[in-house]
């Protein structure tokens, strides 16, 4: 056999090799998309059920037969859920007990932190993994004793025992700490010969360094106290100080105990645009924060 035919021969092998590793990457790669797809849907279809039922009819909604459109588009639902519920003192109490305590927090987690990350002290180290031994404490548990401290004090139906209790963070205080800690030591050392006071340096430096993290922090934050329900049910649940979580519980229950899952739906859907929007538009800062803290360099 000559060179020739067998250089053919390796030509045509090498094509073949080719086109079977071309076929298994796409192959590969669809299967791929079509996970993602089934599972975008998984994870959409219940949203969009939110919203198609948010404008339905009761008698609609009740259908023995669901419909994945509605016959005829109840907008006014929308207007019911907001007199219903008194969704504007609902947002309006939430919106005050999510800003309070969320720069509360920030401002208990900086100086916090710094005390960590910067300051030396005898039992920092033993102290900080106290702390973060606490994370593996379910929160449930604390909901008994916090519960009997705060009507000790007389804080129920306040608004000090929506904002108090969870102004302490150690998940933020150890994510903070992380982005300080990529800080050089140098520029504390160098503030400190100038005569820069650790006050002037935290604020002046430390902080405007770490901006993307202490974003995340206060997006985080105010999600959070947006979200929460058990706590504020069980040590708030007056007209005056209820937040949205908890307002629309039985908001749409009549007197026989009959709900209008619609204009529940429609309330629903309006609380959760808030938390949609800004994850929509912030969500660069949430990811860049926390990318930021787990790289140390």
């Amino acid at each position: 056999m000559s060179q020739k035919s067998i250089d053919i021969m390796h030509a045509r092998d090498l094509r073949k090799t080719t086109l079977k590793q071309n076929i298994f990457k796409v192959l590969g790669l669809g299967g791929v998309y079509l996970f993602l797809f089934i599972m975008a849907l998984i994870v959409l279809f219940p949203f969009y059920w939110m919203l198609i039922s948010s404008v339905k009819s009761l008698t609609e909604y009740r259908a023995q037969v669901p419909t994945l459109w509605p016959r005829i588009i109840m907008l006014g639902n929308y207007v019911e859920a907001f007199t219903a519920a008194n969704l504007g003192r609902l947002f309006l109490n939430t919106l005050y007990v999510g800003l309070v305590s969320t720069l509360l927090s920030l401002f208990i987690t900086i100086i916090t932190t710094f005390a960590f990350a910067r300051l030396e002290f005898k039992g920092k180290n033993l102290l900080f993994g106290a702390l973060l031994a606490t994370m593996m404490i379910p929160g449930e548990l604390f909901t008994i004793t916090n519960y009997i401290t705060v009507s000790d004090f007389g804080w129920i139906n306040t608004y000090t025992v929506l904002i108090v209790p969870f102004l302490v963070s150690v998940f933020y205080i150890y994510l903070l700490r992380q982005n300080f800690m990529q800080i050089p030591s140098e520029l504390y050392l160098a503030a400190k010969v100038d005569g820069t006071s650790d006050w002037k340096y935290l604020w002046k430096v430390m902080v405007p360094l770490a901006l993307p993290t202490l974003i995340s922090i206060t997006i985080l934050k105010m999600m959070g106290s947006w979200n929460s329900y058990i706590w504020p049910r069980l040590v708030a649940n007056d007209e005056a100080h209820r937040l949205v979580t908890n307002g629309l519980r039985n908001a749409f229950t009549d007197t026989s105990g009959d709900v209008n899952y619609p204009v529940q739906m429609a309330a629903v859907a309006l609380v959760s645009a808030p938390l949609f929007l800004v994850f929509v538009f912030l969500r660069k800062y949430i990811m860049a924060g926390v990318s930021r803290s787990g790289i140390k360099g």
